[in-house]
């Protein structure tokens, strides 16, 4: 029996009870995999510009590169909830452009839902989008795309008066209509203790185990790259190890001419063969 797709209201029944999983896609094969996995939320999300498409930040990414993304792994899913982020500049320039833009990542990349990323001074922003009919995911905490203004990529809410904030935050997202907030690199009492003061989900990355539900990057999670790792992701594997050898042997073998062997090659009657060079 194929399992029924994942909606909006299944998500905020997760309220306190089974953990939520999500995880990111950026692709069709990857975008299939998540799903036979039984990923809840397919994410896609903006980082999709360091670790796909080489950026040196999230800010880079544009528009039609995450509606480009999100159709394809639109078209990798059957089970999944698909949420795709608003890139920066595409949301928070005015409250128009962000219901357009928003309104084009469920028309034309076919998302369930959109993230962007903000808490109080963006409460105005979702309570838009929302109203438009569009359903939205909060995030707030280390927020990449505006890293810079917090200091680099560190964690977030580590003093009380920074840690009230973040409630504030999560509080307004919650009043303007979001169905989840992912919390990024908060200290697990704070991730835990702003779960308990909403009723809405929460996602965890870097912020311990008291949410609701947890994301990574499936990059990380796998170990595609072997360059840093932050400190909340768990490798399950280690893919580029096997993916760099198999890469050496391939050359190797190219080079020396036991690839392909005949098991890898086409044949032709010999007689239309003597054909041929009889011609030339």
């Amino acid at each position: 029996m194929q399992p029924k797709k994942i909606t909006i209201p299944d998500i905020r029944n997760r309220k306190n009870g089974t953990p939520i999983s999500v995880m990111t896609a950026y692709d069709y094969p990857w975008a299939r995999m998540v799903d036979a996995a039984g990923i809840d939320i397919a994410l896609v999300g903006d980082s999709l510009g360091m670790v796909v498409l080489g950026y040196p930040d999230t800010v880079s990414v544009t528009m039609e590169e995450m509606l480009h993304h999100t159709k394809a792994v639109v078209r990798g899913v059957e089970h999944a909830l698909v949420v795709a982020d608003l890139p920066f500049g595409s949301y928070n320039s005015s409250i128009p452009a962000a219901i357009n833009n928003a309104t084009r990542m469920l028309k034309e990349g076919r998302a369930d839902a959109v993230k962007l990323e903000g808490g109080v001074a963006m409460a105005g922003v979702v309570e838009a989008i929302v109203r438009a009919g569009i359903p939205v995911q909060g995030h707030i905490g280390l927020t990449p795309q505006t890293a810079t203004s917090l200091g680099g990529f560190k964690v977030q809410g580590k003093s009380a008066k920074a840690a009230q904030q973040l409630i504030e935050d999560a509080k307004a997202l919650e009043a303007a209509g979001c169905f989840s907030i992912v919390l990024e690199a908060i200290p697990a009492p704070l991730a835990e203790h702003i779960t308990g003061q909403v009723a809405i989900p929460t996602i965890g990355i870097g912020a311990g185990p008291g949410c609701d539900g947890q994301v990574l990057v499936i990059h990380d999670l796998v170990g595609l790259y072997d360059h840093f790792t932050p400190k909340f992701v768990k490798q399950y594997a280690r893919i580029s190890e096997p993916i760099a050898a198999a890469l050496a042997q391939y050359k190797a073998e190219v080079e020396n001419r036991t690839f392909p062997t005949e098991a890898h090659s086409f044949t032709m009657k010999s007689e239309e063969m003597d054909k041929l060079l009889r011609l030339y």
